[in-house]
């Protein structure tokens, strides 16, 4: 994305503030048809993850759920300008929660890691839990420094939220004082960092690479894990906010960074066009796997 782009598509984003919500899902319905015909690499990325996790399905089925995919995807982008510009009434009034109640009395009783994979309704869902308490997230730099600006002044609005990127020195030491202290963490489980620090465990019989810091941050602060799931409706947002995980961990990294992907595939076959199909979750192979991309997807 250049910078122009970017500049361009925050003005369409912060234009929208004030419409109904059914209107911007019409524009962002639009929208996501269009950049399904504009943006091939990344519609090959999501049919060939589809491919990859859904064999069994058709390839147009498959298709299906991807071109959905894109258009709640842009969709969620244009609801940016509530999660940016609304005061905190209209963020909760677009975004409710199931299990808040909950949630709180387990951030004051002690560590928590709230494991949030990559749902179209994802900012929307930590934007919301902002509205309510201040947390520590992990985040990845945007390679557009003007978008990377909008999206953490978004994230940041409510609350003072402490949030670390992924590549600045030291950053997972950072995290893991700040859960210890008391900070709930908001956890992005579910992307290809590379084979370096990752396990191969799989995600709907394949093989990901995934990094296996959930058990690990949770043993090491004696934290307890709940899953939120922000599921994009018809008029709004509602972020499913899970019961206490039991049992874990449980002493194999392995085992435990498996369910995980456990966990992440349950709520993936309940809500399939809403799972960001278009990030390269297969990117990194085992020795002697196929490659699951196309050269073109890769650009």
């Amino acid at each position: 994305m250049s910078a122009w782009f970017a500049h361009v598509w925050i003005a369409l984003i912060n234009a929208t503030a004030h419409w109904h919500f059914a209107t911007r899902a019409r524009l962002g319905a639009r929208l996501g048809d269009l950049l399904w015909h504009l943006v091939r690499p990344r519609r090959r990325i999501a049919l060939a993850n589809l491919r990859a996790c859904f064999p069994e399905k058709s390839e147009a089925e498959r298709t299906r759920i991807a071109r959905a995919c894109f258009r709640l995807a842009a969709r969620s982008a244009l609801d940016h300008s509530v999660l940016w510009r609304g005061s905190r009434d209209d963020v909760q009034r677009l975004v409710r929660c199931e299990g808040l109640e909950r949630t709180l009395a387990l951030v004051r009783e002690g560590p928590l890691i709230i494991m949030a994979p990559h749902f179209v309704g994802l900012d929307a869902g930590a934007i919301r839990l902002a509205t309510e308490t201040r947390a520590v997230s992990i985040y990845a730099r945007q390679s557009n420094r003007v978008w990377d600006a909008a999206l953490k002044a978004g994230r940041a609005r409510f609350n003072d939220q402490l949030l670390i990127a992924r590549s600045d020195e030291g950053a997972m030491r950072r995290a893991l004082r700040a859960l210890k202290s008391g900070l709930p963490m908001y956890y992005l489980p579910d992307m290809d960092h590379g084979a370096h620090n990752s396990i191969f465990v799989p995600f709907f019989g394949v093989a990901a690479a995934t990094l296996p810091m959930l058990p690990r941050l949770a043993k090491l602060a004696s934290a307890r894990v709940i899953t939120a799931v922000t599921e994009l409706t018809d008029d709004g947002y509602i972020v499913h906010l899970g019961e206490p995980w039991a049992d874990f961990p449980t002493g194999s990294v392995n085992a435990d960074t498996a369910r995980m992907n456990r966990e992440i595939e349950r709520w993936v076959l309940r809500l399939p066009a809403q799972y960001l199909w278009t990030h390269r979750r297969f990117k990194t192979r085992p020795p002697g796997a196929p490659p699951v991309y196309w050269k073109a997807c890769k650009r």
